[in-house]
């Protein structure tokens, strides 16, 4: 029979896990965290079958133990195929990043295989990944395409990208002195289903349900159904199932729901995976004849100036306001002087951003004044006429109800 144990988290209920690793220097911070246990990222939906073959009898755990089977694990060898599917309700990512610099800018000076830019795909659509890890310093990630491949290698101090489709190279180097979690997890990037359930773990502080919801088999293998749903009204995300290997305490499987219902927002999981050592070669990488090679200082280079801008405009805006918590967090920041919010009247978008964003955009009025909310399926963003923005994952009745509080 399928465990249904359950328990209500508090504070030390994700006790254990990790935490998000590592800042933003070079080359490091597009390290993918592959040694952990399976994709995603992205971001996180995923065809619902996943090799499945029926919910197998496994003994009872309860949420706790579950819990703490993830914090415990140490599998650090790995190998097999995912697939991701994202879908947060917004046009696909690719190439849009570049719309909303000047002139184009965004697409001067970048290798084709700068991972900074490959890795953005990922927030939508849905792609087929190849993974191997052996340890904290031999990861590989391979983005499959029906005529192309891109791949991400990691080993020891080098870092390797190559697309196929464009013959182009990026590499770099890790800087000495490092430690190997910095190595490993960069901020931002949660490319596994461990990753992404650790963050989700994070958010069991109290306003967190935490079940286990029965059996599943992910990729042939045995697992526990960890379900996580915010008790609190007014989330975007409606729940949260994470597949757990039963043997090792691997996260096999990770799919969010949002709470408007419909399809998953991301659905990340393994279709074949084996945790034996990979092969050495996995790692090696030389780059092909022919091939165009750009060192990671080198594309830093090109976009340093546009980088230092951006830099100067961000840190215009006042300190960040949080409103709420747990699931309802809001943030609120403030422009200088509020300042009223570009746009492609005033030449500070360009006209197809402006497009996009005001696809998403619907006009609010209340306490705090008048402004825009734009949407997507997860996270949602108030900015008002008069130079704040609130955003957080809540509807838009939350980020209206939160901005009103603020005055």
């Amino acid at each position: 029979m399928a465990p249904n144990d359950s328990a209500d988290t508090n504070g030390s209920a994700a006790q254990g896990t990790t935490g998000a690793g590592a800042g933003r220097r070079k080359a490091v911070r597009y390290i993918v965290p592959v040694a952990v246990a399976g994709v995603a990222a992205a971001t996180i939906g995923l065809v619902p079958a996943l090799a499945s073959s029926g919910d197998p009898d496994l003994p009872k755990i309860t949420a706790q133990e579950l819990i703490e089977k993830i914090a415990a694990s140490d599998t650090q060898q790995l190998s097999g195929t995912v697939k991701i599917s994202t879908d947060l309700g917004i046009p696909s990512m690719g190439g849009l990043a570049g719309s909303f610099a000047p002139d184009g800018a965004g697409d001067k000076g970048s290798a084709s295989a700068d991972p900074q830019q490959k890795l953005t795909e990922l927030a939508s659509g849905t792609h087929t990944l190849r993974v191997a890890a052996d340890g904290p310093d031999k990861q590989r990630l391979s983005i499959l395409d029906d005529a192309s491949e891109y791949s991400l290698i990691h080993n020891g101090d080098q870092v390797w990208a190559y697309d196929s489709k464009s013959n182009a190279v990026y590499h770099a180097e890790n800087e000495a002195g490092r430690s190997k979690e910095r190595q490993t997890a960069p901020e931002g990037v949660p490319t596994t289903p461990k990753a992404l359930a650790e963050q989700a773990l994070k958010a069991a502080d109290g306003t967190t349900s935490v079940t286990v919801d029965g059996t599943a088999q992910v990729a042939g293998r045995d697992a526990y159904r960890l379900v996580i749903k915010p008790e609190q009204s007014g989330s975007t995300i409606g729940s949260i199932t994470v597949a757990v290997d039963a043997e090792n305490g691997v996260p096999l499987k990770f799919t969010l729901r949002p709470s408007s219902g419909g399809k998953a927002a991301v659905d990340a999981g393994f279709t074949t995976v084996d945790f034996g050592k990979p092969d050495a070669s996995s790692f090696s990488f030389t780059p092909p004849k022919g091939a165009e090679v750009t060192e990671a200082d080198e594309a830093e280079g090109h976009g340093k100036a546009e980088a230092e801008k951006a830099m100067g405009d961000l840190s215009a805006f006042e300190g960040m306001n949080v409103i709420g918590k747990g699931w309802n967090t809001v943030a609120e920041i403030k422009t200088p002087g509020g300042a009223a919010l570009p746009s492609a009247e005033s030449g500070d978008v360009p006209a197809g951003a402006q497009q996009f964003l005001d696809a998403l955009g619907d006009k609010v009025t209340g306490k705090f004044g008048s402004g825009t909310v734009f949407k997507t399926r997860l996270v949602n963003a108030l900015m008002t006429d008069d130079g704040r923005v609130y955003v957080g994952a809540v509807t838009k009745d939350a980020l209206v109800n939160a901005a009103n509080q603020a005055g």
